[in-house]
């Protein structure tokens, strides 16, 4: 399979593409004054502590206060090392209003929630995942030869020996550490072994609260996460992003400055591979399949539901096939909308009842597979009898939707507008409370043209009827400003 990045940076925000045999599969954006924060670390204050949910609020300096739970707590003996023996069982035993902590964001600001935050302290590199507060080695699921796994783990052991770093140091080797030499893994540990140093100067001088450790920038570390042996081209559009990706490969990954282009082109890059076109519709709600069928995304604040559908589809044997092909060409889709639109959380799949397991287990396995080059963990459960399938993802920042959209003012969020009826009904009943409240001579109904349209049309004759009861005169006029459900009543 052939990967290619694609980099739109703009002095205003930089925008990725990660492209599978030509295909969209995964975007990231970045803006100048809403920039991402997870692996940030801050020094901050603690302003409330929570019993009830074994959790507190942080003041870290940002708009909203960040989170940290009970699990994401790290007991550090004098030396500032971790103390596996001390589990954290009640949040008022770890922390007190007023007291001082360093923390990691492992979560963006999402909706209203404040960032979410973890004293297990990480820094990434090429290959490995420094964790200086914490005694392991682990190594990531993805390197699946045993044999290289075995000569990793004891590689990195002899590289921490020789480099003197206290045994109380943890490390992670990352998925692109297979094949790796002694030398790039001594180099790893030794770049990140001098950024900890700084850290640590950084944590003595810093004031409460502020930044004391930011990641490298959208484009950096894209390239730094995405190298793969898959990977054939970067494409950048910037020559300032260019020039500061060729610098970084040349210090990380010396051999991947090949593969770095700089795109010079008259049309913009992301029109170049379609790739604007992609992105509006994954916003939205209807996703056709190449057989006539589609799928349905309806977001929620609690869950996400896709609803596959035939649509057009008629098949050519019997119904089962037609609908067993339906499910299948779904579940690769799906796969892909779920890193396209980064929907992250609980999933439900409602696909089309299947009466043959075989079939079943099918169309499971092929949505494993698909969701396997995925970077976000998730975990699926099996078909229930109502054909649902219950899957999780995990959400570490805004899905696309939320990068890109806000909520409608007009439906506040429904979906759905009264309907021009319903509206006019609604004046209705306003006048007549008003009648009762209040004394006047006569009412004048101000509302949107589609409304004030239907009442002097359709609804001319209630208008008159009420006018005949309540024994004053209604006058309409529109108001183009206000939306279909905005209306006032004003009374002389």
């Amino acid at each position: 399979m052939s990967e290619e990045i694609l980099i739109n940076d703009t002095p205003m925000e930089t925008r990725i593409a990660l492209l599978e045999n030509g295909l969209l599969q995964e975007a990231y954006i970045e803006r100048v004054n809403k920039r991402g924060l997870v692996g940030k670390i801050y020094k901050g204050k603690v302003v409330r502590v929570l019993p009830g949910m074994q959790a507190a609020f942080v003041d870290v300096g940002l708009e909203r206060t960040a989170f940290i739970h009970t699990a994401d707590i790290v007991m550090l003996n004098d030396e500032g090392f971790e103390e596996k023996k001390k589990i954290v069982g009640d949040i008022c035993q770890a922390l007190r209003e007023g007291e001082v902590i360093i923390a990691q964001v492992v979560k963006d600001p999402i909706g209203t929630k404040g960032a979410r935050l973890t004293t297990y302290l990480s820094l990434p590199s090429r290959y490995l995942v420094y964790m200086p507060r914490t005694q392991h080695i682990g190594i990531s699921q993805r390197i699946e030869d045993v044999s290289e796994r075995s000569r990793l783990l004891a590689m990195i052991k002899t590289c921490m020996q020789q480099e003197g770093l206290d045994e109380h140091s943890g490390f992670i080797i990352r998925t692109a550490a297979e094949g790796a030499s002694k030398e790039e893994i001594t180099n790893d540990i030794r770049f990140l072994h001098r950024q900890w140093l700084a850290v640590q100067l950084s944590i003595k001088r810093a004031k409460v609260p502020s930044a004391i450790y930011d990641e490298l920038p959208l484009f950096l570390r894209t390239i730094r996460d995405f190298i793969g042996p898959g990977l054939e081209k970067i494409r950048i559009d910037s020559q300032d992003a260019y020039l500061k990706s060729i610098a970084f490969v040349d210090s990380l990954v010396p051999e991947l400055k090949g593969k770095i282009e700089l795109y010079q082109g008259e049309m913009p890059i992301f029109d170049l591979y379609s790739i604007e076109d992609e992105i509006i519709k994954a916003l939205g709600r209807k996703v056709p399949l190449k057989s006539g069928g589609h799928l349905v995304f309806d977001q929620t604040e609690a869950m996400t539901t896709i609803d596959v559908n035939t649509g057009t589809f008629v098949g050519r044997r019997n119904l089962e096939e037609t609908i067993f092909k339906t499910n299948m060409e779904a579940a690769s889709a799906i796969g892909r909308q779920l890193r396209l639109r980064n929907i992250g959380g609980i999933i439900i799949i409602d696909f089309i009842d299947m009466l043959d397991p075989e079939h079943q287990r099918q169309v499971l396995r092929l949505l494993k597979q698909v969701l396997e080059r995925d970077k976000a963990k998730s975990h699926i459960n099996g078909m229930s009898m109502l054909g649902l399938v219950e899957m999780t993802r995990k959400r570490t920042r805004e899905n696309l939707q939320q990068i890109l959209c806000d909520t409608c003012p007009e439906c506040d969020g429904r979906g759905r507008l009264k309907t021009p009826e319903t509206v006019c009904y609604e004046i209705f009943r306003e006048i007549l409370r008003q009648v009762r409240a209040y004394s006047s001579r006569s009412y004048l109904v101000l509302a949107s043209r589609s409304v004030a349209e239907r009442l002097m049309e359709e609804e001319s004759s209630s208008l008159a009827d009420l006018e005949a009861l309540i024994n004053r005169k209604i006058q309409v006029q529109v108001e183009p400003m206000y939306t279909q459900e905005e209306f006032d009543v004003v009374f002389r």
